[in-house]
């Protein structure tokens, strides 16, 4: 049967990559995830950070007009997870450029907001957007706020894969680690401060809890939309 009056099988689908390009508008808002592929301590997949920036997306979309979420940047700044098998880093420099240009090639979007899952690509998500503005194009950039004691794969990441991957999450593997300042990190690295990859304390962590995270960040994510539009 032919499907070529319809924009996407699925009416809930936001997925861009599910479009075809004469069925796009001139007012779209493109959610862009950008998660990581680094080490999540013994207990939490690669791909956490982009697994969950993909899950906000998705549940932010339901609630924005013409609304598509691009491909995820799944490989971005993770230097300092550096020593870790299976942590994959671009760099900083690498990252801002990558997003600079991304922006770029989405003239035909109204504006594009880049739904930040992962703490390392903060500066380059910054810097990308302070040169992007200049040009004169509509970005936001959004970061979950979480706890600044649960740093990496503690209570906060593993409640939200709990909900959103609960297979994915090896509960006997959890572990406790130490809880360092930014500056610690930033100046140390991951692996010289916690030899498991934990940052925080994941024991206790629920869906439940998970839940009641996402909802928060949907819920500040489709807030600082609508100010935009203000």
């Amino acid at each position: 049967m032919s499907n070529d009056g319809a924009m996407r099988s699925d009416p809930l689908d936001h997925r861009l990559g599910s479009t075809r390009w004469p069925d796009l508008g001139s007012e779209i808002t493109l959610l862009v995830p950008i998660g990581s592929c680094e080490q999540h301590g013994p207990h939490l997949p690669l791909d956490t950070d982009s697994r969950i920036a993909q899950e906000i997306s998705r549940r932010s979309a339901t609630h924005i007009t013409n609304c598509l979420i691009a491909p995820t940047m799944s490989i971005t700044a993770s230097g300092e997870h550096n020593g870790f098998p299976g942590t994959l880093s671009i760099g900083n420099e690498a990252l801002e450029l990558c997003i600079v240009e991304l922006c770029r090639s989405a003239d035909w979007a109204q504006r594009v907001v880049l739904v930040n899952g992962h703490g390392g690509n903060y500066s380059a998500v910054k810097a990308a957007c302070t040169t992007l503005r200049r040009e004169g194009r509509r970005v936001l950039d959004w970061w979950p706020e979480g706890s600044p004691d649960d740093l990496h794969a503690g209570r906060i990441e593993t409640s939200v894969m709990l909900l959103i991957a609960p297979d994915e999450v090896s509960t006997s593997s959890m572990v406790n680690g130490p809880t360092p300042s930014m500056q610690d990190l930033s100046q140390h690295g991951v692996k010289s401060l916690s030899n498991s990859g934990v940052l925080g304390d994941p024991t206790g962590a629920s869906a439940e809890e998970g839940e009641q995270w996402l909802a928060k960040w949907v819920d500040d994510l489709v807030n600082a939309i609508i100010r935009d539009d203000s």
